[in-house]
């Protein structure tokens, strides 16, 4: 999303629509009264005041409703606020930062039957028990070079590959390609390494600088 916005925010994400983005990738979490919430981190940092310190899994929904992120006053989001403002066309792409939340992350989903949503996560097993339980496409998400990404993908019955950068080259993009899957790098924001990755043949892109990009993949 724009850098000019806070992350996992609903008007960094709304930006990123006016920027040229054909997706959303965020991050979930899970709150101790099973509230599917966007945000990176497991424990809210020192700009959510009396909340700083705080682990998102300790506290209730209702504790959080009313933090703010942003000198614009932006509030953390749940997940069922971002799939509502996606609407139809857009894909959200729900990264899962740990384990123990599939089932809130399940029902959120199944509210939403009519948004395009894929889930992805480090954590191969997280993401292809959301996948078997709601048959939204997984993805595997690494920032290590694997022997066999195919397997990998295989065994998380993925669709997305979600390579580091740095790791991509063309053996791994034509290995996941031949398995029937698709690459998307995380997170380019230089024009070279984009157009390098296009060159390549990934299929997707993950930035915070969608407009600087968006003439590289239209290229």
């Amino acid at each position: 999303m724009p850098r000019r916005h806070r992350e996992n925010t609903l008007p960094g994400f709304l930006a990123a629509i006016e920027a040229g983005a054909t997706g959303w990738e965020l991050d979930v979490h899970a709150t101790r009264d099973g509230v599917v919430i966007v945000h990176h981190d497991p424990v809210l940092p020192s700009w959510a005041e009396i909340l700083a310190g705080r682990a998102i899994v300790s506290l209730d929904w209702s504790d959080l409703a009313a933090a703010t992120v942003g000198p614009a006053g932006e509030v953390i989001p749940t997940l069922d606020a971002v799939l509502d403002a996606a609407g139809p066309e857009l894909t959200v792409y729900v990264e899962v930062k740990a384990r123990g939340i599939e089932t809130p992350v399940v029902e959120c989903l199944a509210r939403h039957p009519d948004r395009r949503a894929a889930v992805h996560s480090f954590d191969h097993r997280v993401a292809k028990s959301i996948h078997a339980r709601s048959a939204r496409p997984a993805g595997v998400l690494t920032d290590s070079y694997l022997i066999d990404a195919a397997h990998a993908l295989r065994m998380a019955d993925a669709r997305d590959f979600w390579p580091h950068r740095e790791i991509v080259d063309q053996a791994l993009v034509d290995a996941i390609h031949a398995a029937g899957g698709r690459v998307i790098a995380w997170t380019v924001n230089d024009l070279a390494e984009a157009r390098r990755l296009c060159r390549l043949g990934v299929d997707g892109l993950c930035s915070d600088v969608v407009d600087e990009l968006r003439d590289v993949v239209g290229e």
